[in-house]
């Protein structure tokens, strides 16, 4: 598959509203319920770029077919070196290699601005999830219980760390 892993630009937020509403609608990835529209994603963006958070995207062709970026893991000066990343796919994509090109590319961004860990929050049944980040170098360190709720049951979350290789 031929894709371009690069820095969002706005022009890109309609491919990256239509992957998060895809996976709010027909995913337990985003444990939110709620579809969002352009302006929404518009101040999401400006925020990611307020805070120098990076936003990447897979590209083939002219479409995005994925996005990640990460930002705060807890709003404290003291967690400062440790964000809390997110990676989506269009669905017709999924299990092509485009996620793990794009955590590659964000581990690297994360390396290169001095982040010390990356968390992931992943609902505790998304096994393919959990695998491309042990393949990636994440571990497990913990599971918390029932602490969401989507589509009508309880979800449980899953929380991996790396530490994030120094260039």
């Amino acid at each position: 598959m031929d894709i371009t892993i690069r820095d969002a630009a706005e022009g890109d937020l309609p491919g990256i509203m239509d992957i998060y509403n895809d996976a709010v609608a027909n995913t337990t990835a985003i444990w939110n319920e709620d579809v969002v529209d352009l302006a929404n994603r518009k101040a999401w963006f400006a925020a990611r770029r307020e805070r120098d958070f990076p936003v990447l995207v897979a590209v083939r062709g002219k479409q995005v077919i994925g996005y990640a970026s990460y930002g705060d893991w807890r709003p404290f000066d003291g967690y400062r070196h440790t964000v809390e990343h997110s990676v989506y796919v269009r669905g017709d994509v999924r299990g092509t290699g485009a996620g793990k090109r794009l955590m590659k590319a964000l581990i690297d961004r994360a390396s290169f601005n001095g982040v010390h860990v990356m968390i992931a929050g992943i609902e505790a049944e998304n096994v393919a999830s959990i695998k491309l980040h042990e393949k990636l170098g994440f571990r497990m360190v913990g599971r918390f219980s029932e602490v969401g709720i989507k589509f009508g049951r309880w979800l449980d979350l899953a929380c991996m760390e790396l530490r994030v290789p120094k260039r």
